[in-house]
């Protein structure tokens, strides 16, 4: 998980002594580069972890956090920023529309002990609230009901509550060259990966280090004592075979999820989804199936593979298909 680098930076640079702040898109609005839960964190040392969304904006707030910094200053502060020429203040530089609301705050030694509670849940792949109020940032070991949460009067009167760590989880049914390829392709991003496989002994399988979790399962049926439904559940199917792909598919194909897709020819999956039909399963159900899998780039390659099925779960769930 990348954002841990973000907060490793502070804690480091609090264990060094050397002065460091964090800036944290608290909301954003229109086509604001930088998105909710963006975050960087910089230290005097000219270190610096994450992103607020690039551009002129963000090279602003980091010179200013520098000067913050020589300065022996202490800054606590939620600064609106406003995408457009027109605007009467607080001009980001930018005209790509929109806005958005960025908490800078001084991390001071007192911050450490919540910093390194949340660097070790990162680290176990345990979720929490971060929560910012006027006050200052802290981490609270409870998840929140939601992913994110702000709630704004005024720029002295706000909450903004995230959920730590991952925020989406991905099931990958299937071990093999496209499963490796997926895996290495979807790390860098916001999921929490399953691996699911019958072949321990796989040699695809034994050079997964992207995977979070990789479990062996006699029979791809067994998925269904692992993969819970949910908005924010993605399954990808890729076994080694028909009838393989057939036994995970009935095992999960009445359940809700954000995506389910299957790999395959359409013959296979026309041929699948008839068999489907004479046994009562609804067209909806058909029809919610992402098959053939990926958006279609005429992918060859399992990397090439990979990159499309990654773009279209990420298609999916940025809501820009169905």
């Amino acid at each position: 998980m990348k954002r841990l680098a973000n907060w490793q930076l502070l804690r480091s640079s609090l264990q060094q002594h050397i002065p460091c702040m964090l800036l944290y898109v608290l909301e954003s609005t229109g086509s604001s580069p930088g998105r909710q839960g963006f975050f960087m964190t910089v230290n005097a040392a000219g270190e610096m972890s994450g992103s607020l969304g690039g551009g002129i904006m963000e090279h602003k707030l980091v010179e200013r956090a520098f000067a913050t910094m020589r300065n022996r200053e202490t800054l606590h502060t939620l600064l609106p920023q406003y995408h457009q020429k027109t605007a009467a203040e607080y001009k980001s530089g930018m005209i790509c529309s929109g806005a958005q609301w960025i908490w800078i705050q001084t991390i001071k030694p007192s911050d450490a002990d919540w910093i390194d509670t949340l660097i070790n849940d990162l680290q176990q792949h345990q979720s929490g609230t971060l929560q910012i109020k006027p006050g200052g940032c802290t981490y609270i070991r409870r998840q929140p009901e939601q992913a994110f949460y702000f709630q704004r009067s005024s720029a002295d009167d706000f909450e903004y509550r995230e959920k730590t760590g991952y925020h989406q989880v991905l099931h990958i049914v299937g071990g093999g060259h496209c499963a490796l390829a997926l895996s290495k392709c979807m790390s860098d991003m916001d999921f929490y990966i399953y691996l699911y496989e019958t072949r321990p002994e796989l040699n695809t399988l034994l050079k997964n280090t992207y995977a979070h979790s990789i479990i062996h399962v006699n029979a791809y049926s067994e998925i269904t004592q692992h993969i819970q439904p949910g908005n924010h559940v993605y399954v990808v199917i890729m076994t080694f075979g028909y009838r393989t792909d057939d036994e995970a598919l009935r095992a999960i194909i009445h359940q809700p999820f954000k995506y389910l897709g299957v790999m395959g020819s359409k013959n296979k999956m026309n041929t699948l989804f008839n068999e489907y039909k004479i046994k009562g399963v609804s067209e909806a159900s058909l029809e919610s199936i992402h098959t053939p899998i990926g958006l279609p780039i005429h992918s060859r390659t399992p990397e090439e593979i990979a990159i499309s099925i990654a773009a279209e779960i990420i298609s999916v769930k940025n809501g820009a298909q169905p």
